[in-house]
């Protein structure tokens, strides 16, 4: 993409150098003006993405042209060329919305890395922009953020089922949205007007989740001391949602496949048998089928559940998603946190694609919620996101390369090859995350205790390289 930049300065000498430091890069379109009137017409006529300017000048000043230049595009990136004399009148400049300012006289990698910043800045708050759009966009299933085929997936399965009456079963590891997912079911069903009732079965006590779901009457047990309404008669006429039914025991298993086949369910302590008018809406982050094979599962009530099944991946198997949820969540906690937060820079942006996410969606929720909250700027840094960041990546590790290796018996020689093997590997994984050993560990699988004792082999000490 060619970078348009306007040059306004009423020193001709001062307008020939920039003019030559900045005309020779292959991706920069320059135009050059030494009368601020004619800078006016220029900027009333094109889009720049950068605008230098001087800022005194005789009858129109920078402050006038950075006016006329946030009127026409506010995405474009000013900067405020000033003598020491008047750099409050720049600082002030700044306030009112110019990108930064650089006093005269000034280096030439000075004035060249500024205007690189500012280019950088524009794309990123475009893609702010683009990145806001698409949001809109999907308005139609406003929880469910990504443009990756397995979330397009996901919302093709929802809009064929949500209209049947069929059960759903929803899979997924934890924090990837699973309720979101049912909640999406619901609101585009014809039961849409009826309550969505949730009820998480790994949380409540067997004995508890009976009466919760059933209801009871009055002296059905010590403590019944008046009729209660179970969540299945709550959820009357519309959704109830069985999260973690992979968790269910094996009594309630079988209570739930008699109201699943028969529609119908007594209250504990009653003679009635009452129906139920309810869609069901199951998950688990389980293996259902593995537990089947255990016979922790029964495999009847499996498949009545499973009639219509939604699988949700990680989000390390749908990384495109990942930007996109980042400014969902950015854009509702700068709102509710009331922080001016613009975006993330681009080291940023680096670091949240390159994270494992082994909390899914839930994990970087929580973690653009701290950024927003540990934020000093209006771009969301690396160290706002990750305590344990450090810009300084670790040293290479030492690892020999033998070249007699393949000189020595085999096993001696398959075990020379396999230390080096893993030390290599774990070079990789310690400068992706910075020396830090636990996400290290968490990513390859390994144990900390583990790591250490292969670093410790050569000598090596993570912490020393943070």
């Amino acid at each position: 993409m060619d970078v348009r930049i306007l040059i306004v300065d009423d020193e001709p000498d001062m307008l020939t150098l920039l003019t030559r430091i900045f005309e020779k890069e292959p991706s920069y379109s320059i135009d050059a003006t030494s009368d601020p009137r004619k800078a006016l017409n220029l900027i009333s006529k094109n889009v720049y993405h950068v605008v230098i300017t001087d800022l005194k000048m005789p009858n129109i000043d920078g402050m006038q042209v950075l006016e006329a230049a946030k009127t026409r595009d506010e995405n474009t990136a000013v900067i405020i060329l000033t003598a020491y004399g008047t750099i409050e009148s720049a600082v002030e400049a700044t306030k009112k919305g110019a990108f930064d300012y650089v006093t005269k006289p000034f280096r030439k990698d000075r004035i060249i890395h500024v205007v690189q910043q500012a280019v950088r800045w524009r794309e990123m708050w475009l893609e702010n922009l683009r990145l806001r759009q698409e949001l809109l966009e999907k308005a139609g299933y406003p929880s469910l953020i990504g443009n990756s085929q397995a979330i397009a997936l996901v919302r093709e399965q929802i809009t064929k089922v949500a209209k049947t009456s069929a059960t759903v079963l929803i899979t997924g590891e934890s924090g990837t949205g699973k309720e979101l997912v049912a909640k999406a079911i619901h609101a585009h069903s014809t039961r849409h007007d009826k309550p969505f009732i949730p009820i998480n079965c790994s949380a409540i006590p067997e004995s508890l989740l009976e009466s919760e779901l059933f209801g009871y009457v009055k002296g059905a047990f010590t403590g019944a001391t008046k009729d209660k309404k179970g969540l299945i008669e709550e959820a009357q006429g519309g959704t109830l949602f069985l999260d973690e039914i992979g968790d269910l025991s094996p009594t309630l298993q079988v209570k739930l496949l008699r109201l699943l086949q028969e529609g119908e369910y007594r209250p504990i302590g009653s003679n009635t048998i009452k129906k139920a008018d309810v869609r069901y809406i199951a998950a688990t982050n389980r293996d259902l089928k593995e537990k089947i094979e255990k016979g922790e599962f029964r495999e009847d009530l499996f498949y009545r559940l499973n009639v219509f099944n939604i699988h949700i991946p990680p989000l390390r198997e749908r990384r495109e998603d990942i930007e996109l949820l980042a400014y969902h969540f950015l854009s509702r906690y700068a709102s509710v946190h009331g922080k001016p937060i613009k975006g993330f820079n681009q080291e940023a942006v680096k670091r949240l694609l390159a994270h494992s996410w082994p909390g899914n969606v839930r994990e970087l929720e929580n973690t653009i919620e701290r950024g927003v909250i540990m934020a000093t700027s209006e771009l969301i840094t690396p160290s706002d996101l990750f305590p344990e960041y450090n810009h300084q990546a670790p040293g290479p590790l030492n690892i020999p390369t033998d070249p007699t290796i393949f000189d020595l018996p085999f096993k001696e020689a398959k075990g020379k090859l396999l230390d080096e093997f893993q030390l290599r590997y774990l070079q990789r994984l310690l400068e992706k995350h910075n020396g830090n050993i636990s996400q290290t560990a968490r990513e390859c699988g390994l144990k900390r205790q583990h790591i250490y004792r292969l670093l410790k082999k050569i000598k090596f000490d993570p912490e020393s390289n943070k």
